[in-house]
Protein backbone atom coordinates (compact mmCIF):
# COMPACT_ATOMS: atom_id res chain seq x y z
CA UNK A 1 0.00 0.00 0.00
CA UNK A 2 1.66 3.34 -0.78
CA UNK A 3 0.83 6.29 1.37
CA UNK A 4 1.80 9.87 1.00
CA UNK A 5 4.24 11.74 3.20
CA UNK A 6 2.18 12.82 6.15
CA UNK A 7 1.05 9.51 6.61
CA UNK A 8 4.82 7.87 6.36
CA UNK A 9 5.88 10.13 8.91
CA UNK A 10 2.80 9.26 11.31
CA UNK A 11 3.49 5.87 10.83
CA UNK A 12 7.56 6.44 11.84
CA UNK A 13 7.15 8.26 14.45
CA UNK A 14 4.39 5.68 15.51
CA UNK A 15 7.04 2.85 15.53
CA UNK A 16 9.78 4.69 16.65
CA UNK A 17 7.52 5.03 20.01
CA UNK A 18 5.72 1.65 19.93
CA UNK A 19 9.98 0.56 20.17
CA UNK A 20 10.21 2.77 23.41
CA UNK A 21 7.06 1.33 24.80
CA UNK A 22 3.92 3.12 24.03
CA UNK A 23 2.99 6.38 22.02
CA UNK A 24 0.27 9.02 23.35
CA UNK A 25 -0.86 11.29 20.14
CA UNK A 26 0.96 14.63 22.12
CA UNK A 27 4.31 12.07 22.20
CA UNK A 28 3.47 11.84 18.34
CA UNK A 29 3.31 15.09 17.50
CA UNK A 30 6.70 16.35 19.18
CA UNK A 31 8.80 13.58 16.96
CA UNK A 32 6.75 13.36 13.96
CA UNK A 33 8.40 15.62 11.20
CA UNK A 34 5.05 16.41 9.96
CA UNK A 35 1.82 18.29 11.72
CA UNK A 36 -0.25 15.78 13.63
CA UNK A 37 -3.59 17.38 13.17
CA UNK A 38 -6.37 15.46 14.18
CA UNK A 39 -7.54 14.88 10.50
CA UNK A 40 -4.32 13.16 9.65
CA UNK A 41 -4.80 11.02 12.53
CA UNK A 42 -9.02 10.20 11.20
CA UNK A 43 -7.49 9.48 8.08
CA UNK A 44 -4.88 6.81 9.36
CA UNK A 45 -7.89 5.19 11.76
CA UNK A 46 -10.31 5.29 8.39
CA UNK A 47 -7.47 3.68 6.22
CA UNK A 48 -6.40 0.64 9.13
CA UNK A 49 -3.26 1.73 9.77
CA UNK A 50 -3.71 2.45 13.11
CA UNK A 51 -5.80 2.04 16.28
CA UNK A 52 -6.59 3.99 19.29
CA UNK A 53 -6.41 1.93 22.50
CA UNK A 54 -8.54 2.11 25.80
CA UNK A 55 -5.46 3.78 27.59
CA UNK A 56 -5.97 6.70 24.99
CA UNK A 57 -2.22 5.36 24.01
CA UNK A 58 -1.99 5.07 19.24
CA UNK A 59 -0.94 1.27 18.10
CA UNK A 60 -0.06 0.39 14.52
CA UNK A 61 -2.22 -1.80 13.50
CA UNK A 62 -0.85 -5.31 10.99
CA UNK A 63 -1.46 -3.21 8.40
CA UNK A 64 0.52 -0.02 9.30
CA UNK A 65 3.28 -2.22 10.43
CA UNK A 66 3.47 -3.80 6.91
CA UNK A 67 3.04 -0.42 5.94
CA UNK A 68 5.55 1.37 8.21
CA UNK A 69 8.37 -1.22 8.00
CA UNK A 70 10.19 -0.54 4.62
CA UNK A 71 9.56 3.15 5.78
CA UNK A 72 11.94 2.32 8.60
CA UNK A 73 14.42 0.11 6.47
CA UNK A 74 14.98 2.70 4.25
CA UNK A 75 15.48 5.55 6.90
CA UNK A 76 17.34 3.24 9.06
CA UNK A 77 19.91 2.26 6.13
CA UNK A 78 20.32 6.23 4.99
CA UNK A 79 21.69 6.76 8.03
CA UNK A 80 24.14 3.64 7.95
CA UNK A 81 24.94 4.94 4.85
CA UNK A 82 25.50 8.62 5.78
CA UNK A 83 27.49 7.30 8.62
CA UNK A 84 29.68 4.38 7.81
CA UNK A 85 30.56 5.57 3.85
CA UNK A 86 30.06 8.94 3.79
CA UNK A 87 31.29 9.82 7.40
CA UNK A 88 28.37 12.18 7.96
CA UNK A 89 28.00 12.85 11.84
CA UNK A 90 25.32 10.55 13.29
CA UNK A 91 23.25 13.89 14.39
CA UNK A 92 23.32 15.15 11.28
CA UNK A 93 21.88 12.19 9.49
CA UNK A 94 18.37 12.50 10.75
CA UNK A 95 16.87 15.39 8.69
CA UNK A 96 18.91 13.94 5.33
CA UNK A 97 17.59 10.42 6.12
CA UNK A 98 13.61 11.20 6.59
CA UNK A 99 14.06 12.98 2.22
CA UNK A 100 16.21 10.17 1.69
CA UNK A 101 13.13 8.01 2.42
CA UNK A 102 10.19 8.92 0.64
CA UNK A 103 12.60 8.62 -2.73
CA UNK A 104 14.51 5.32 -3.27
CA UNK A 105 13.32 2.00 -4.94
CA UNK A 106 13.25 -1.12 -3.47
CA UNK A 107 15.73 -2.18 -5.73
CA UNK A 108 18.16 0.68 -4.26
CA UNK A 109 17.37 -0.14 -0.76
CA UNK A 110 18.51 -3.87 -1.71
CA UNK A 111 21.68 -2.84 -2.92
CA UNK A 112 22.57 -0.18 -0.24
CA UNK A 113 21.89 -3.12 2.52
CA UNK A 114 24.33 -5.56 0.72
CA UNK A 115 27.12 -2.72 -0.01
CA UNK A 116 26.53 -1.74 4.16
CA UNK A 117 27.09 -5.71 5.12
CA UNK A 118 23.06 -6.28 5.95
CA UNK A 119 23.38 -4.17 9.25
CA UNK A 120 21.02 -5.09 12.15
CA UNK A 121 21.28 -1.64 13.65
CA UNK A 122 20.74 2.01 12.42
CA UNK A 123 24.21 3.89 14.30
CA UNK A 124 21.23 5.44 17.35
CA UNK A 125 21.50 1.22 18.28
CA UNK A 126 17.69 0.78 16.98
CA UNK A 127 17.27 -2.13 14.82
CA UNK A 128 16.88 -2.08 10.97
CA UNK A 129 14.17 -4.31 10.01
CA UNK A 130 15.57 -7.04 7.81
CA UNK A 131 14.91 -7.64 3.82
CA UNK A 132 14.37 -10.35 1.54
CA UNK A 133 18.22 -9.73 0.85
CA UNK A 134 19.07 -9.92 4.26
CA UNK A 135 17.95 -13.37 4.73
CA UNK A 136 19.41 -14.32 1.09
CA UNK A 137 22.18 -13.45 2.29
CA UNK A 138 22.32 -15.44 5.81
CA UNK A 139 21.59 -18.70 3.38
CA UNK A 140 24.22 -18.21 1.41
CA UNK A 141 27.24 -16.99 3.04
CA UNK A 142 26.50 -17.62 6.91
CA UNK A 143 29.80 -18.97 7.17
CA UNK A 144 31.55 -16.22 5.21
CA UNK A 145 30.55 -13.47 7.73
CA UNK A 146 31.93 -13.22 11.04
CA UNK A 147 33.64 -11.21 13.70
CA UNK A 148 37.04 -10.22 12.92
CA UNK A 149 38.46 -12.59 15.65
CA UNK A 150 37.45 -15.41 13.93
CA UNK A 151 39.53 -14.78 11.72
CA UNK A 152 43.02 -16.98 10.96
CA UNK A 153 46.37 -15.12 11.98
CA UNK A 154 47.56 -13.41 8.99
CA UNK A 155 44.32 -13.81 7.40
CA UNK A 156 42.48 -10.43 5.30
CA UNK A 157 39.00 -9.82 5.13
CA UNK A 158 37.04 -6.85 4.29
CA UNK A 159 34.99 -5.06 6.59
CA UNK A 160 31.09 -5.65 6.56
CA UNK A 161 29.61 -3.80 8.80
CA UNK A 162 30.27 -2.91 12.80
CA UNK A 163 27.90 -4.16 14.85
CA UNK A 164 27.78 -2.06 17.77
CA UNK A 165 25.43 -0.02 19.86
CA UNK A 166 27.97 2.06 21.23
CA UNK A 167 27.97 5.43 19.39
CA UNK A 168 31.12 6.63 20.78
CA UNK A 169 33.12 3.34 19.73
CA UNK A 170 31.63 3.87 16.11
CA UNK A 171 32.71 6.88 15.71
CA UNK A 172 36.36 5.93 17.37
CA UNK A 173 36.34 2.73 14.62
CA UNK A 174 35.42 5.55 11.87
CA UNK A 175 37.94 7.38 12.73
CA UNK A 176 40.37 4.72 12.73
CA UNK A 177 39.19 3.49 9.16
CA UNK A 178 37.42 0.90 10.28
CA UNK A 179 34.20 1.36 7.85
CA UNK A 180 32.63 -1.75 5.20
CA UNK A 181 34.76 -2.32 2.23
CA UNK A 182 37.98 -1.67 3.96
CA UNK A 183 40.43 -4.57 3.88
CA UNK A 184 42.18 -5.70 7.46
CA UNK A 185 44.73 -8.08 8.11
CA UNK A 186 44.46 -10.19 11.71
CA UNK A 187 48.58 -9.40 13.37
CA UNK A 188 47.55 -10.82 16.89
CA UNK A 189 44.98 -12.42 19.18
CA UNK A 190 47.07 -12.10 22.60
CA UNK A 191 46.99 -10.10 24.98
CA UNK A 192 44.91 -7.80 22.90
CA UNK A 193 43.52 -8.01 19.12
CA UNK A 194 45.69 -6.22 16.57
CA UNK A 195 44.41 -5.33 13.13
CA UNK A 196 46.51 -4.20 10.37
CA UNK A 197 44.23 -1.20 7.95
CA UNK A 198 45.83 0.13 5.49
CA UNK A 199 49.25 1.19 7.01
CA UNK A 200 48.21 1.44 10.67
CA UNK A 201 48.11 -1.33 13.23
CA UNK A 202 45.26 -0.82 15.53
CA UNK A 203 45.06 -2.93 19.13
CA UNK A 204 41.95 -3.28 19.89
CA UNK A 205 39.91 -5.17 23.03
CA UNK A 206 37.73 -8.35 21.97
CA UNK A 207 34.50 -7.29 23.24
CA UNK A 208 35.15 -4.04 20.44
CA UNK A 209 36.55 -6.63 18.20
CA UNK A 210 33.96 -8.79 18.21
CA UNK A 211 31.53 -6.18 16.49
CA UNK A 212 33.53 -6.06 13.56
CA UNK A 213 31.91 -8.02 11.50
CA UNK A 214 34.00 -8.91 7.76
CA UNK A 215 33.99 -10.64 5.11
CA UNK A 216 36.29 -13.84 4.47
CA UNK A 217 37.27 -15.46 0.86
CA UNK A 218 35.27 -18.41 0.14
CA UNK A 219 38.05 -20.22 -0.18
CA UNK A 220 38.06 -19.54 3.91
CA UNK A 221 34.61 -20.00 4.07
CA UNK A 222 34.44 -23.41 2.87
CA UNK A 223 37.81 -25.06 4.30
CA UNK A 224 36.33 -23.76 8.27
CA UNK A 225 33.08 -25.82 7.16
CA UNK A 226 35.18 -29.21 5.90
Amino acid sequence: MEVDWELSELLEALWTLEEQGGALPQDVRRIAHTEVTDRLLERAVGAGLIAWQPSGHLRLTPKGRSVAMPIIRRHRLAERLMCDILGVDVDETEAAACEFEHFIAEGITRAICTLLGHPRVCPHGRPIPEGACCRQAEEQVNALVVPCDRLALGETARVAYVNTRSHPRLLKLSALGILPGVSIKLLQKWPSIVLQCEEAEIALDEETAREIYVWRSEEQGRDELL
